[in-house]
């Protein structure tokens, strides 16, 4: 029995994400979620994956497009499924379908990083004696702080 005002993991809902994204056919939740890498701020913009379905001649993909949009996207199929399938790794959309849904809410763009600086004379990372590999990799990140 859960008791309220208890602290629990944070990975304990897992479950519950995991049978979500399995009911809409996802069982790699990583093109839902990488969706706006995948396809680019643009296109992210006008539609979102919506349902997965997987087929002797390869998955299909429903995505829900802004109202007005899945005609233009139309003409973008073949490019939407080499970037996904190129994302992946494999070949594992073939078709992609559009339904026109109520508008999409847009999503936070992804946070930008912060152009690296001069490294400071006094840095603790230009004191590093180790593999040279490492020291560069310290000192990047030295940057970029």
């Amino acid at each position: 029995m859960l008791r309220r005002g208890r602290i629990r993991p944070v990975g304990a809902d897992a479950g519950i994400a995991a049978t979500a994204f399995a009911r809409a056919g996802f069982s790699d939740p990583t093109l839902v979620l990488r969706w706006n890498e995948i396809a680019g701020p643009e296109m992210a913009r006008l539609c979102q994956p919506l349902k997965f379905s997987e087929g002797p001649s390869g998955g299909t993909l429903t995505l829900r497009a802004a109202p007005g949009a899945a005609l233009f996207l139309g003409h973008e199929k073949r490019a939407i499924c080499e970037r996904i399938n190129r994302y992946l790794g494999r070949p594992a959309v073939a078709q992609v379908k559009f339904s026109q849904g109520a508008p999409l809410t847009p999503r936070p763009p992804t946070p930008r990083q912060k152009p690296a600086g001069p490294l400071p004379p006094a840095d603790p990372s230009r004191r590093y004696d180790g593999p040279e590999g490492l020291a560069k990799a310290l000192q990047a990140l030295a940057r970029r702080r």
